[in-house]
C-alpha cells in the first residue's frame, strides 16, 4: 500500500534577518512576552509568504532596507499535528538600528524586546524547534 504524500500549510512564514558588523553575522532575535524567535508574520490563503514576511518585518522593526541576497530560498520548520509549518526566509539588513512597534493590544513595550545575537546566542535563546531553521541560515550565509 503506497503512503500518500502529506501536504503542508504555511500558516505563518518567518524572515531571519542578518546584520554584518564588521566581524561576523548576528541574527536579529525579538521577545514577545518570554518567547524569542524570528519576526514572523501569519500568512492569509492564496498570499505569498515572503511578502507578506517582508512587509510585517519592515512595519514591525522599521528595517526599510531589507535585502533578500537569497532570493525565496527557504526553510519550513517540521509540520505540526494539523500538518502546519512555518517557512523561514533569509535577508540581510546593511542596519542594525530597529524601532522596534508593539502590536496594537498586545501588550506594552515591556513585553517586547529585540536584540542582534550570534550563532551562539542564538542557540541559547530560541526554542529547540528553531534549531532546524537556525542551521539552515547559518549553512546558507557560510556557503
Amino acid at each position: 500500500m503506497a503512503l500518500s504524500p502529506v501536504s503542508t500549510k504555511v500558516l505563518s512564514a518567518g524572515l531571519v534577518v542578518v546584520h554584518f558588523d564588521g566581524e561576523r553575522y548576528r541574527l536579529l532575535a525579538l521577545r514577545a512576552f518570554s518567547t524569542w524567535d524570528f519576526p514572523r508574520a501569519d500568512v492569509a490563503e492564496g498570499d505569498d509568504p515572503l511578502q507578506a514576511v517582508v512587509n510585517e518585518t519592515r512595519e514591525m522593526t522599521g528595517l526599510t532596507d531589507l535585502e533578500l541576497a537569497w532570493d525565496d530560498a527557504h526553510r519550513d520548520t517540521l509540520a505540526t499535528g494539523d500538518g502546519s509549518v512555518t517557512r523561514y526566509y533569509l535577508a540581510e539588513s546593511k542596519t542594525a538600528e530597529v524601532t522596534l512597534r508593539v502590536p496594537p493590544g498586545d501588550g506594552s513595550i515591556e513585553d517586547f524586546e529585540y536584540r542582534w545575537v550570534t550563532a551562539e546566542e542564538a542557540e541559547d535563546i530560541l526554542p529547540p524547534r528553531l534549531a532546524i531553521i537556525l542551521g539552515w541560515a547559518l549553512r546558507r550565509l557560510a556557503g
